[in-house]
């Protein structure tokens, strides 16, 4: 059973990570909609709409997943010592 907590401990730490990287990507894409350039067009624009919103709603499901991994955790009995890490 511990190295079940230890496995899922880790899978939630990874999902947080990559949801934290797929936000700050997609601020990115979308700061590069919102600054106003003379180069830009339309297309440009349409395409990092696009993937600001596609790294976004992957950012929430992400944050999702490390949220059931989480729960799971605290499902288990001796997982104290993992669930107080955060």
């Amino acid at each position: 059973m511990e190295k079940r907590a230890k496995h899922l401990y880790e899978k939630m730490i990874d999902y947080k990570r990559f949801a934290t990287i797929m936000l700050a990507a997609g601020v990115f894409f979308y700061l590069g909609t919102i600054i106003p350039s003379t180069t830009k067009s339309n297309f440009d624009l349409n395409i990092m709409s696009f993937a600001s919103l596609f790294f976004l709603a992957v950012s929430i499901i992400l944050f999702f997943r490390s949220k059931k991994y989480r729960k799971d955790l605290l499902e288990l009995d001796d997982t104290q010592e993992y669930s107080m890490k955060k």
